[in-house]
């Protein structure tokens, strides 16, 4: 089964640079998307063969997700339950008949760490929803979690120590999850690449150089470890300030 997972930046922005055109390229089973930036009625696709789901912010022009799957799903939740994240449209869930999908748009802290006690407390929350949702059935995290979680997830960590995204809390947080009962699937496959990131400033020249940060990702219940044949990122894909990233588990479609 193939996923993608990739923040847009704004979709609308993002559909006049390529999107459509990666989207039937990769071919995805399953296609999630975060900071859509939209409201309903604001952008119409043809997306043959997908069902969609979307979760709108109630401010406008902010935050946002959505799903887009060919596999029939047995039910679709929006939020975690939440009310001052879910207003927020941060969170979509999917239950298949092997898994549930978790798609995600985590709270920036913000340059000034003003957001990161409303940070902090979205992470504990997030992982309370994750593990019980794992004691029913395995779980795949997808998303944009604006936290690089090791030193070699991002190109200037000693530079970056404290700023938001990179703070202690953060890390700690990220490494709390893992511990959790889940798995990086990137990192399962991939421990020791470097340079490998998923987000760039756009500042001048700092994606073509590849100063960027790794703070997309695909995270697995530790039962759907040996499933992983493939994850990968797509850097190569513009369109946004972040890039694509695929996972491929082997498990039955039907």
């Amino acid at each position: 089964m193939k996923l993608v997972s990739w923040n847009v930046n704004g979709l609308r922005a993002c559909t006049g640079k390529g999107f459509l055109d990666y989207f039937k390229e990769v071919d995805a089973d399953i296609f999630c998307i975060q900071e859509t930036k939209l409201q309903e009625g604001q952008i119409r696709l043809e997306l043959e063969g997908y069902s969609q789901y979307w979760h709108y912010a109630i401010k406008k022009g902010y935050s946002g997700t959505a799903i887009f799957t060919k596999v029939e799903p047995v039910s679709v939740r929006y939020g975690i339950g939440i009310d001052d994240y879910d207003r927020e449209g941060r969170a979509i869930t999917i239950e298949f008949k092997d898994f549930y999908l978790v798609n995600v748009y985590s709270p920036n802290a913000q340059r000034t760490l003003a957001r990161l006690d409303f940070r902090l407390n979205w992470e504990d929350k997030l992982r309370e929803y994750l593990v019980e949702l794992d004691g029913i059935k395995p779980v795949v995290l997808a998303g944009d979690l604006n936290v690089a979680h090791k030193e070699a997830d991002l190109k200037n960590p000693k530079s970056n120590k404290q700023n938001s995204g990179f703070t202690e809390e953060e890390r700690g947080k990220m490494t709390e999850l893992l511990d959790s009962g889940f798995v990086d699937s990137f990192r399962f496959l991939n421990p020791d690449q470097k340079d490998a990131y998923t987000w760039w400033s756009y500042m001048s020249r700092v994606r073509e150089r590849n100063i960027g940060w790794r703070i997309d990702y695909f995270i697995v219940s530790q039962k759907l470890a040996d499933l992983i044949s493939d994850a990968r990122i797509h850097s190569g894909i513009m369109g946004s300030d972040h890039c694509p990233i695929y996972l491929n588990l082997e498990i039955n479609k039907d």
